[in-house]
């Protein structure tokens, strides 16, 4: 299946599930109405930041948004073979992103960047309804992250561990391809509770 199509599958199918209306999920992500219907039609190539700020909207990471649609993947095998791994590139920096993970069900989604040289993408992420967890693991090159306020330099062999719920920079100063693994992880997210309101209100 292209890319697009998948994309535009997916966004819908996530959509339908959450019970939102395209208004509904325009309010909610900041994406006109107008690029995600294009988009769930498979008529625009949408950009990293667009695909993150839906993904966001629908509470779900930027991966799963590349995932088979659960009518197409009702027995997942737990296999990937290298030839089915969705592939996209972001029409805007021409970053490349490989899901290397199956369909099976795991609480874990691996990708594959390669990140060309000078370009950089940035994602105005916000807390969410679930708590996001991701690695980055250097396998080539240099990339500069800033996560919030704070400013990461990673080089080959580095990790560096974030929560998804701040704005994101990720950034190639280097002449060269970067290239790096990225391990998510999601959980339900849990408010924090004083400990005194805790014991009061047990």
């Amino acid at each position: 299946m292209d890319i697009n199509n998948r994309i535009a599958s997916r966004v819908r199918e996530l959509r339908d599930a959450q019970g939102y209306s395209l208004d509904t999920l325009a309010e909610r992500s900041g994406v006109s109405r107008s690029t995600i219907s294009l988009i769930e039609r498979g008529q625009s190539s949408p950009t990293a930041t667009v695909l993150d700020k839906l993904a966001t909207a629908l509470r779900v990471t930027l991966a799963s948004l590349f995932e088979d649609s659960a009518s197409e993947a009702a027995e997942p095998s737990p296999m990937a073979r290298a030839g089915d791994q969705p592939v996209w590139t972001d029409p805007t920096s021409g970053y490349i992103r490989r899901n290397l993970s199956s369909a099976a069900r795991s609480p874990i989604q691996l990708v594959e960047v390669n990140f060309p040289p000078g370009q950089q993408v940035a994602y105005d992420t916000s807390e969410r309804d679930v708590e996001i967890h991701q690695q980055v693991w250097m396998i080539e090159g240099v990339m500069e992250m800033t996560v919030g306020d704070v400013h990461w330099r990673l080089e080959k062999g580095d990790c560096l561990s974030m929560r998804l719920d701040c704005p994101t920079a990720f950034c190639n100063p280097m002449r060269e391809p970067a290239r790096y693994l990225v391990a998510l992880t999601s959980v339900p997210f849990t408010p924090f509770t004083p400990p005194m309101l805790a014991r009061r209100s047990g």
